[in-house]
């Protein structure tokens, strides 16, 4: 995946200048690498009159989701394999001024994983997203789908069972609104060596673990991206 090409110079510079430097300089190769997703519900590439309507009203789910090129983790090789991770948190996630926690989560692992892959999945993507997965309300086993398509710049898709889904889109000059958009927030998970924020043109969670469900299209909420552990 490249850079933002299709938004403006001045748009650009501000968007990777709000990145962590986690999710901008590349990091040391690691054990396993592969490629990120995540969607919320709220915008993270968007302007401070748009994000302050926003809080405290929205922006407590996300669903992210990790697939694994290669490698191993605690020894358990995942070559291929996908997990994610759906977050009902009690505040705007990205907030400063508010406490996400307590969370709820949902780990959703690789139907095709044996029990030890499972477990290490499910371990890697706690690693990953810390305290925002520390309490587990349910784990399943589904069929997981994530694609990049390496032709259409920003696109990407995930596809977890029935439960949840994600599709992006590259941002443009069109999904300019206020015309003083950045990523307001950064992404949820460590060890990124690149992010962009991207259009989720579709964002959806149907489960009842989490005691709310959502589907929305159409918003600047995604990041897309790779890491390396």
């Amino acid at each position: 995946m490249k850079v933002i090409g299709a938004v403006p110079a001045m748009l650009l510079a501000g968007a990777l200048a709000a990145l962590p430097c986690c999710a901008r300089a590349a990091q040391p190769a690691g054990h396993m690498s592969g490629q990120y997703i995540e969607s919320r519900t709220a915008d993270v590439y968007t302007g401070p009159c748009f994000a302050n309507s926003e809080v405290n009203l929205t922006g407590q789910e996300a669903v992210l989701a990790w697939h694994v090129d290669k490698g191993t983790w605690e020894n358990v090789p995942l070559d291929g394999l996908s997990v994610a991770a759906v977050v009902r948190a009690s505040a705007t996630l990205g907030d400063a001024f508010s406490n996400p926690l307590p969370a709820k989560a949902v780990l959703i692992v690789d139907q095709r994983a044996n029990t030890a892959q499972r477990d290490a999945l499910v371990n890697f993507a706690q690693a990953q997203a810390g305290k925002l997965l520390s309490t587990v309300v349910a784990t399943e086993a589904q069929p997981i789908r994530f694609t990049v398509d390496a032709s259409k710049h920003g696109t990407a898709s995930l596809q977890v069972g029935n439960l949840a889904e994600i599709s992006t889109r590259a941002i443009t000059d069109t999904d300019e609104i206020c015309h003083n958009e950045a990523v307001y927030y950064q992404p949820l998970v460590s060890h990124l060596t690149h992010a962009m924020p991207a259009v989720a043109t579709r964002s959806s969670y149907s489960g009842n673990h989490l005691g709310s469900t959502w589907n929305e299209s159409n918003r600047r909420s995604a990041f897309i991206g790779t890491f390396a552990v």
